[in-house]
């Protein structure tokens, strides 16, 4: 059953604009007909179409549905975006379907892109959500400086994948040598041209972990998923 979006589905009855679109005029579903709502909280409804209009939809609620957890422990990643958007769009549309509490737009000294319009982001997240049949939208954070990050209190492992080398910046180990099972975690991925030695020692400083995530040189966007996929694996 297709899924519609509705964060404020508790005190509106009334689908968003662009859902109600989908809704009627793509779809031609009409009054009477059973849809399936989010409102990206953790909870489906059952509602039947009362007033099936492109612009003004609304629907009566039949049934609220809570969606158990699909994972038991939180997982934050901070990523430095890409120049190319395409490819972190990708990354937030494939770590969604995953399953990830939240995404931080990172910037660093060597950020390809210090500013972002997260605005398409937040749809790629909806449309990911929806289309994985899950009922919580990750949280999305725009642009947040490194040191901003690396101050703000997170319950949880901490951990900074990097390239550089050297005994002062910690010994790297397999993120799978550092994290165990169930434990929230913050993992920090870098641009293209990684973290310089300076971020990585002040991230050390506040209790990040340094982590390898393998032998091969990885692109940001696919650095980002692999962490991502490594931590539901290691979860299983």
């Amino acid at each position: 059953m297709q899924i519609f979006y509705t964060p404020d589905i508790q005190t509106n009855l009334e689908l968003p604009s662009d859902e109600a679109q989908h809704c009627v005029r793509v779809l031609r579903l009409t009054e009477d007909d059973e849809i399936l709502l989010t409102d990206g909280k953790g909870f489906f409804y059952k509602a039947a179409i009362t007033q099936a209009h492109p612009k003004h939809c609304f629907v009566q609620l039949t049934e609220t549905i809570a969606q158990p957890a699909i994972w038991d422990f939180n997982l934050h990643i901070a990523v430095a975006p890409t120049k190319n958007m395409d490819r972190m769009e990708w990354f937030v549309e494939k770590a969604t379907e995953i399953g990830i509490n939240a995404i931080t737009c990172l910037n660093t000294r060597c950020s390809e892109r210090k500013e972002i319009k997260t605005a398409r982001l937040e749809k790629i997240l909806v449309s990911a959500m929806k289309q994985s049949q899950k009922a919580t939208l990750p949280i999305l954070s725009g642009m947040t400086p490194f040191k901003t990050l690396i101050n703000t209190p997170f319950d949880g492992r901490k951990f900074i994948a990097h390239c550089n080398t050297g005994e002062e910046l910690g010994e790297k180990l397999l993120i799978k040598e550092r994290y165990n099972k169930g434990e929230d975690v913050l993992i920090l991925i870098g641009p293209e041209g990684d973290f310089s030695p300076e971020e990585v020692a002040l991230a050390l400083a506040q209790g990040f972990e340094p982590i390898s995530l393998g032998n091969s040189r990885l692109r940001t966007e696919t650095a980002a998923l692999v962490a991502c996929h490594t931590v539901h694996v290691l979860n299983q």
